[in-house]
């Protein structure tokens, strides 16, 4: 692959791990291609119920706007088209199949080949991204089907369960109002209990009316709303209660020996109507909710699937290698893990801080609570008491409603503190208050609210030089401190580097339904002889790069491509352009540096201006000379 095609790749997987929408992962990518393809301006275009929406605009654009039956025609097509100002090229990614590009050319050569072949690794790009984001939606959805189901089993009482699955019910999915018809089949009548919102005693129909009669014989979940034409809703529960049914989810529940129980059913959706991934939300629900309305076994089984759940959690933060460094490590975290001390992670970065925090967790008596982690250099100090106390509502311009802060979400689990050392002195004030109280009051409140919360922090920076600097609270330090644990760079750790390269490329395989290929003898050797300035996250993208990329059965050093680092620059005097002179190859010396430098210190300004010896605002100055982009 050519050095800009790989440059152009960097960029769209650096893309991926930070993009929380499509336009976020394409804006910077194609920013930087844009100067290759030689167009003056570019506008990406999405087609949304028989409509075009121009999701995003970068570079100068003339008056005249792209033509949409143009770009449907391309979309429809999947060829390239020509007007007279504007090129289209559709984008073939098959998770997102109504994007299409439109450039418009500068003066010069064509570069429509250069752009559909950018065009296919965006495609890859953009699928690899909405695969991230439906995993990660799944994860939030299961933990908190979990979390819900989870505290079913303390209920003794049936009608406070029933109704504590309902509320559940309605919450998950979004909807007005939820019932479990429990079958009794004797009377051949399935009981409400409770019918959510209904007054009075349990709501009884006949087993064979409506809709969750046809669910209860057919054993299969129905949908319905206003838009079918066959009304298939009971109208005499609306008439007895006055309330209008305009959408209807219905799913049977299944006891331990597979035979119907009754059904569970939810009725109009806050967007009209339910849809497959409420339906599939729902069969989940009643899966739980089966088994909390059966015996002390079935309870069990329950019980079974959160530890499964936990189980796997805790897989997938594998701490991978046998080296002594990570051997004491390992004993550490099971010394320290099953008790409430605090602990100060220290390491540089990437070296998979955040990982060791989750091991504590999962080897702790909180590992079916909540594991909520924190990035202290992300929060402005505006925002710092919010988010990790919460505010009420209309405590200040945008308070719109009540909010948790960290602090809550993490109450009878773990708090992952990140970057603690980038917290300011009154944050710092306003945390050590916490966690010797052990009680929050939310912004805009005076009520105090307990918390059960282990505080697990981590910094890359030397918190001792930053007490003595008057930058860091002594009390806080020592009240952090009670353990510390350096984690070694992966360039101390020796032959870990092939075990941590085995291991995820054998998690990438595994993800995107690949063989397995083999490392070679060289490749092996690049690897161990690499310094690995990013640690275990450089090592980490490198494979993910290899196992996406790359399609022979054996992976040599050629194929393994390491991103410069600020502390290599200058060692290969080819990559300077000797034909410029001494200012402007100074020039481009300092934008590369101080590039590097930010990137380093995952985008905080501060710790970068601290680490080139500058005050922050002189290094927007010096940035601002040498005409670089301000950081966001």
């Amino acid at each position: 692959m050519n050095a800009p095609l790989t440059s152009f790749v960097n960029q769209l997987f650096a893309a991926i791990e930070r993009a929380r929408s499509i336009e976020q992962l394409l804006q910077e990518p194609l920013n930087w291609a844009m100067r290759d393809w030689n167009v003056a301006g570019v506008v990406l275009m999405a087609a949304s119920k028989g409509a075009w929406k121009r999701t995003l605009q970068l570079g100068k654009i003339s008056a005249e706007p792209p033509d949409w039956n143009v770009a449907s025609d391309c979309m429809d097509t999947r060829r390239i088209a020509q007007t007279a100002l504007w090129s289209y090229f559709p984008i073939g990614s098959s998770s997102q199949k109504d994007l299409v590009l439109c450039c418009q050319p500068a003066t010069g050569a064509d570069a429509s080949q250069q752009i559909m072949e950018h065009l296919s690794l965006i495609a890859l790009a953009i699928d690899t991204w909405q695969r991230q984001q439906q995993k990660a939606r799944d994860v939030v959805r299961l933990n908190q089907i979990l979390t819900v189901a989870a505290n079913w089993h303390s209920h003794q009482d049936l009608d406070r369960l029933l109704q504590d699955i309902a509320q559940a019910a309605t919450r998950l999915l979004r909807c007005d109002r939820a019932s479990i018809f429990l079958w009794d089949k004797g009377a051949r009548e399935l009981v409400g209990h409770p019918a959510l919102g209904m007054e009075g005693k349990p709501l009884r129909i006949a087993d064979d009316k409506g809709l969750a009669g046809a669910v209860l014989k057919s054993l299969q979940p129905r949908r319905w709303d206003r838009s079918d034409p066959h009304d298939e809703v009971d109208r005499r529960v609306d008439s007895s209660s006055g309330y209008r049914t305009d959408s209807l989810l219905a799913v049977p529940l299944m006891d331990s020996r597979n035979k119907p129980m009754g059904v569970f059913e939810v009725i109009n959706h806050t967007d009209g109507r339910f849809d497959t991934q409420d339906e599939v939300d729902l069969i989940e629900l009643a899966r739980h909710a089966s088994a909390a309305l059966s015996n002390t076994q079935q309870m069990q089984r329950l019980v079974q699937t959160r530890d499964r759940l936990t189980h796997d959690a805790q897989q997938q933060v594998q701490l991978v290698g046998n080296s002594p460094e990570m051997e004491l490590l390992k004993s550490t975290i099971t010394r320290v893990g099953n008790t409430d001390l605090a602990v100060l992670l220290l390491g540089e970065n990437g070296t998979g801080k955040e990982v060791v925090s989750r091991q504590i967790h999962y080897q702790s008596k909180r590992r079916y609570e909540p594991f909520i982690a924190v990035n202290c250099a992300a929060i402005t100090e505006t925002l710092l008491e919010s988010e990790l106390f919460g505010h009420e509502k209309g405590a200040f311009t945008d308070a719109h409603e009540s909010r948790n802060g960290k602090f809550e979400l993490a109450s009878g689990g773990t708090l992952f503190l990140d970057e603690i050392g980038d917290m300011s002195m009154a944050g710092q004030a306003k945390l050590l208050r916490v966690l010797e109280e052990k009680v929050v009051v939310r912004v805009g409140g005076s009520s105090p609210i307990p918390v059960n919360v282990r505080v697990i922090a981590a910094t890359n920076q030397n918190l001792v030089d930053l007490v003595q600097k008057k930058k860091f609270r002594e009390d806080l330090y020592f009240r952090l401190t009670v353990v510390t644990m350096m984690l070694p760079p992966l360039r101390n750790r020796g032959d870990d580097v092939l075990d941590l390269a085995d291991f995820f490329l054998t998690m990438f395989c595994n993800k995107i339904g690949r063989t397995k290929p083999a490392w070679s003898a060289t490749a092996k050797r690049r690897l161990t002889m690499h310094d690995w300035p990013g640690n275990v996250r450089e090592l980490r993208n490198i494979v993910e790069r290899i196992a996406y990329l790359t399609t022979g059965e054996t992976i040599d050093e050629s194929q393994i491509d390491f991103v410069r680092s600020p502390r290599s620059m200058g060692e290969d005097s080819a990559s300077f352009d000797l034909s410029k002179t001494l200012g402007d190859a100074t020039a481009d010396f300092q934008v590369k540096f101080i590039e590097e430098q930010i990137k380093a210190c995952s985008r905080n300004v501060s710790q970068a201006a601290e680490k080139m010896g500058l005050q922050r605002s002189n290094l927007y100055r010096k940035m601002k000379q040498l005409g670089m982009k301000q950081p966001d």
